[in-house]
């Protein structure tokens, strides 16, 4: 979905600034609201960091799925935002943003990093923690494409592998949970003796067949064209050596929300703080999801779902000063 024309002239309603499932629901519900939308990611596909990042993890707190896989999320909201024809522009990074309030003309322009110009009665910004690259892994410079990877999006190619998967966090034990039952052997390295990952996840990956060797580090990647194996240190100076034909660096990430920080927003941080209007300081600029904070916030896809729904009912009346904040209920109507 990816374009590669030249730079264009877009002129929409509602500019939506992030892909991840708060911004493809966002689509959504501003086509419900009539509005013409348009969506911009730095990212080359849809979904955002649930693509990038964990399209196999089992997502539990979506209302009315007890359990669905990222990949499957994002297909879905994908399929629901499509009836509101969206534009997409992915693999495009958001420059610069000027706006005015003046009326009965008052726009928002948004220039991107190709010379794409978009110019929107309102904005609404859902770009998670912006943009993001992997914390590197320090024994393994020279190894990207020859067995190290920062991200696991498919676990199939996995199968009869030994995997080395070197963290603590969410990610980590995910993929370790997920890789277990197809992978040849699965180690888990990690520098402390505490987890950062949820408890129960954890509780699993420990009481499985993965061996976990904490207060250690890896320090050697070694193999000719492909990684064939590890050197990991202990705290204790114990060199041990385990089999990998791949490395998984799941070491977390450096966020950038780069130009984003000279638009003149007010930001809490890292966050940006929205009214109950969901509404930055920046006329006719909106926000939802997890770049969002106010008083009480919870960062969880399902909060994002109700925050970007808020920020788009209010941004329609912007949009349409004829329009009312609430639309009525989806289901009303013939």
């Amino acid at each position: 979905m990816t374009s590669t024309s030249p730079p264009q002239e877009i002129d929409t309603d509602l500019l939506v600034v992030g892909a991840g499932p708060t911004g493809l629901f966002g689509a959504y519900y501003a086509g419900f609201r009539g509005m013409r939308v348009t969506v911009v990611d730095s990212l080359p596909e849809l979904g955002g960091q649930v693509s990038a990042m964990y399209p196999e993890k089992s997502i539990l707190d979506v209302a009315g799925f007890p359990s669905i896989k990222g990949r499957e999320l994002v297909e879905r909201l994908v399929e629901q935002a499509a009836s509101a024809r969206p534009t997409y522009l992915l693999g495009r990074t958001a420059s610069t943003l000027e706006t005015s309030d003046e009326e009965p003309e008052g726009r928002a322009v948004l220039r991107l990093d190709d010379g794409t110009t978009i110019t929107a009665r309102a904005v609404v910004v859902t770009a998670g923690m912006g943009k993001f690259t992997p914390r590197p892994l320090p024994a393994g410079e020279g190894w990207d494409d020859r067995g190290l990877v920062f991200f696991v999006p498919s676990f199939a190619e996995y199968a009869g592998r030994d995997v080395v998967i070197v963290g603590g966090g969410d990610s980590a034990f995910d993929w370790a949970h997920h890789l277990e039952p197809i992978a040849a052997s699965v180690t888990l390295v990690h520098r402390r003796d505490q987890f950062r990952a949820h408890r129960a996840t954890v509780d699993a990956v420990l009481a499985g067949r993965t061996e976990v060797i904490t207060r250690a580090q890896v320090t050697r990647l070694v193999g000719e064209h492909h990684v064939a194996s590890v050197e990991i240190t202990t705290a204790d100076g114990e060199v041990l050596t385990r089999p990998a034909q791949a490395v998984v660096a799941a070491l977390g990430f450096v966020a950038d929300l780069g130009a984003m920080q000279e638009w003149g927003l007010e930001f809490d941080h890292r966050h940006l703080r929205v009214d109950t209007h969901m509404r930055t300081n920046l006329p006719r600029v909106f926000a939802a999801g997890d770049i969002t904070e106010y008083p009480g916030k919870v960062r969880l896809i399902a909060v994002g779902f109700g925050e970007v729904a808020t920020a788009v009912n209010n941004a329609a009346v912007i949009v349409d000063p004829s329009a009312h904040v609430f639309p009525g209920h989806s289901s009303d109507g013939s």
